[in-house]
């Protein structure tokens, strides 16, 4: 009987494990973790729901993994695998055989150079665990600072207001959100953050982060010292591939693999956060995505060439981030647009339709309250597929619907 082995009991990883089932593999299944806790959503550790959450959003039942015929092995790390036996050994000694591999490790929190190592007042943010620590000082009172204007800190600082806590993000570029975010719409998020009280400096430098006095101390450039019941360090993730590396994998921005999730050794697959893979709707690109919805479509497409499917990526990337009433979603990469066109749809809600050389549509960035930009993006996501050229003129005026491009 077969044996696919998958490590990482992340949102990707669990996806591929039951998704295998759907599509009828009968052979042995195990799902390898390093967390005690079977596998959760990770996107509600930094949105509002998660300072009043005791418990993780978990992706099934743990008995629904029995029921599935899955093995769950919690609190175990994936030391070594060897390519040659095709054996995995775990952090208890444990050796696994498998007739097929999926990596599935995810990414980690970059750490901060010099900071204090497991210092209960400068955190980051992957886990549950790291979550039920903020949720302790998201309290009127206690002060917050944020090193890093990304995503996870700006939803964190939005949480952590909406609790009554002071708030400082620190960000040392000269905005918040400049890595894939426009202009337009992190002024918008920007001015909100300060209209809810948060203190927002950007094109700030930090020479030192410190602990004392039960506090994290925070040397600025300029000279001043914050001092903060929690740090929270927000500066972007890293790719797990240390185990990758060992067993000789290519290596390319993480795992390197092909259009099926392939990596460079044989019956040994990678998805989600952890890899880069060649997008074809942007020329083959090398590309590496830390979103919930890629680890979810990889964990199923990893699943579909495990079992020889033969299936190549081929969705078009997307994000979204809840900050206050607001939502923000982005579909497709904007790197390489040249110009782009401002859709109003109401309400302070606008999507931004960023254009190649060639006027090819190739992102979209929305964002207003509620669900007030995803049909649209949706629409603008479908567009971006099929390699779409719409007149500029008709993605600006609000009377045409996209649906009506689309058909066209």
């Amino acid at each position: 009987m077969a044996h696919f082995v998958i490590l990482g009991a992340g949102e990707c990883g669990a996806r591929a494990a039951f998704a295998l089932r759907e599509k009828g593999f009968d052979g042995e299944i195990t799902l390898v973790g390093a967390e005690t806790l079977h596998p959760y959503e990770r996107p509600p550790l930094s949105k509002a729901a998660a300072a009043d959450a005791s418990d993780p959003k978990f992706i099934a039942a743990a008995e629904k993994y029995a029921e599935s015929g899955i093995r769950l092995m919690t609190g175990l790390e994936a030391k070594n695998f060897d390519t040659a036996s095709r054996t995995v050994t775990l952090s208890d000694g444990t050796a696994l055989s498998y007739d097929k591999l999926l990596l599935a490790t995810g990414a980690s929190a970059r750490s901060f150079p010099g900071a204090p190592a497991n210092s209960p007042h400068i955190r980051s943010l992957r886990t549950h665990h790291d979550a039920a620590a903020l949720r302790d000082v998201m309290k009127p009172g206690r002060h917050i600072a944020i090193i890093g204007g990304g995503f996870i800190g700006l939803e964190l600082a939005a949480t952590a207001r909406l609790h009554g806590a002071d708030v400082i993000v620190i960000e040392g570029l000269e905005r918040v959100l400049k890595r894939g975010v426009p202009e337009e719409i992190a002024y918008l998020l920007t001015e909100r953050h300060r209209a809810e009280g948060v203190d927002i400096r950007c094109g700030v430098s930090i020479e030192t982060l410190t602990e004392e006095g039960g506090k994290a101390v925070i040397k600025l450039s300029t000279g001043e010292a914050i001092a903060a019941d929690l740090a929270l360090i927000g500066i972007g993730a890293r790719p797990n591939v240390d185990i990758a590396e060992r067993a000789g994998l290519a290596i390319d921005n993480g795992i390197a693999v092909d259009s099926h999730l392939q990596t460079s050794a044989p019956d040994v697959f990678a998805a989600g956060d952890c890899c880069s893979f060649p997008l074809s709707i942007y020329g083959g690109r090398r590309v590496r995505l830390e979103s919930w919805r890629n680890a979810q479509e990889q964990g199923t497409l990893a699943a579909a060439n495990m079992l020889g499917l033969d299936e190549a990526v081929s969705s078009v990337p997307w994000f979204w981030s809840d900050q206050y009433d607001l939502t923000l979603q982005i579909s497709g990469l904007a790197e390489g647009a040249v110009t782009h066109q401002r859709r109003e749809l109401g309400a302070g809600a606008f999507i931004l339709f960023h254009l190649d050389a060639g006027g090819r549509l190739i992102a979209a960035s929305g964002i207003g309250p509620g669900n007030a930009v995803a049909r649209d993006i949706r629409l603008a996501e479908m567009l971006i597929a099929a390699g779409a050229r719409p007149d500029p003129a008709a993605l600006a005026a609000s009377d045409i619907k996209l649906k009506s491009l689309l058909a066209a």
